[in-house]
């Protein structure tokens, strides 16, 4: 059966059409799982420790087949796990007509070009966040996404959890009143490192780890294990690493594109020598029309906060553990927040079933939106990046959200681009 042929099955399961009243639990195999002809086939691309960690996220309902990364020894340990088959070029597994959707756990210059080629390809899209290395790239893969009618969902996993979905319906519906203020705050990046070439290891292919980045020497283990993400080539470091999360909740709670330009005022700490160059410390003011401001910094705790006239909120930090859990519930203050239900004409904005993961293949199912979706994944895309911009230029940014570009700016406009590599372009 062809993935297209499959999927069209699937759409019919989910909505009903043909399915018997009674389902034997010989017809659902093994335990409650479906037959492998009900299952959303799974590639995965790049199954380092991240993305090796998240295989089991998906669900009974799911099917990993294959995998691929420029490390050999990493891809063959995660296909004989899955009983599937190895790759190193992610364009030999979107080749495969039997793969349903990806599962992107790439560095994170990695995950724009992924997800458009899989977009192209006809496959859904689970991605890593943060979206992408530039801003450019994150609204042509939103175009792509889009366009070729892909499902999506960003690996925010915090925002599946019932405690964050209920606190950004309070907060729309009003319960602490007016909002006035956001404070974003999660941990700061990391300096040092070095940069001195050795040679490469011989089970990895490194002109593909590279892909569309420049290429350098390479210079080490930590380069490709664990200390890529606070180098700029890579990755915007912890501004998108872990502001992410942070970012995606206040996206949940407010809808940043709201309203006409705003303004984004940031400064920060860069290292000057070391492999690791990304930004180390950061505040950043940003400035709705509204009258919302957002403070997004590094700071004690890993937190989204919403202030308003009448009280704050606070949803449950985010946990990093298999399938995701609640490490405590809602804050709030007055604590009375917490007692008044939300009713029929208040916001409601669903909940994810199965964890995130499980959410993302009931999508794939059933064709509707994931509980994070392509958008959320832009716009708190966009708050990073115009901060690292507005640290690296030293100038106040403004953000025009209808047009999508910077006004009155050219040198921060040109920042929202990076050249890739032959043959990496889209």
């Amino acid at each position: 059966m062809s993935a297209a042929t499959r999927r069209a099955f699937l759409r019919g399961i989910a909505s009903g059409i043909g399915v018997p009243y009674v389902i034997t639990s010989t017809a659902l195999g093994a335990g409650e799982r479906p037959p492998a002809s009900e299952r959303v086939t799974l590639g995965h691309i790049g199954v380092g420790a991240r993305g090796s960690h998240i295989v089991p996220w998906f669900g009974p309902e799911a099917q990993s087949v294959a995998c691929c990364d420029p490390f050999e020894s990493r891809r063959d340990a995660v296909a004989e796990r899955i009983g599937g088959k190895a790759y190193a070029d992610l364009r030999d597994l979107l080749a495969r007509d039997d793969i349903d959707a990806v599962v992107v756990e790439t560095t994170d210059h990695w995950h724009v070009p992924a997800a458009v080629l899989a977009a192209k390809a006809g496959k859904d899209v689970y991605c890593e966040k943060p979206f992408g290395l530039c801003l450019g790239w994150v609204l042509k893969a939103r175009d792509a996404i889009k366009r070729y009618g892909r499902v999506f969902q960003y690996g925010t996993q915090g925002l599946s959890y019932d405690g964050a979905r209920l606190c950004a319906e309070m907060v729309r519906s009003g319960r602490i009143g007016e909002l006035r203020e956001i404070h974003a705050r999660c941990g700061p990046g990391q300096s040092g490192g070095s940069g001195t070439p050795i040679p490469v290891p011989t089970d990895l292919d490194y002109d593909l780890w590279l892909g569309p980045a420049p290429w350098r020497p390479f210079c080490g283990q930590p380069m490709v294990q664990s200390d890529w993400i606070f180098n700029h080539d890579y990755s915007v470091g912890w501004l998108g690493g872990m502001g992410s999360h942070v970012l995606s909740a206040a996206e949940l709670g407010f809808d940043t594109n709201r309203g006409g330009p705003f303004q984004v005022e940031a400064t920060g700490t860069i290292p000057a020598e070391g492999f690791r160059n990304t930004v180390t410390a950061w505040t950043a003011r940003i400035e709705f029309q509204n009258g919302v401001t957002m403070i997004f910094e590094n700071a004690p705790g890993h937190s989204t906060r919403f202030v308003g006239t009448e009280g704050w909120l606070e949803p449950p930090p985010v946990v990093y553990e298999v399938g995701g859990r609640e490490a405590s519930g809602i804050q709030a203050q007055p604590e009375s927040l917490l007692t008044s239900p939300l009713g029929p004409d208040d916001v409601h904005l669903g909940r994810a079933h199965g964890g995130h993961g499980g959410d993302f293949i009931r999508a794939v199912k059933d064709r509707k939106p994931t509980t994070v979706g392509i958008d959320i994944a832009v716009r708190s895309d966009v708050i990073l990046h115009l901060t690292d911009i507005a640290i690296r230029t030293g100038r106040k940014i403004t953000w025009d959200p209808l047009n999508e570009e910077i006004l009155g700016d050219e040198d921060a406009s040109r920042l929202l681009n990076r050249s890739l590599r032959e043959p990496w372009r889209f």
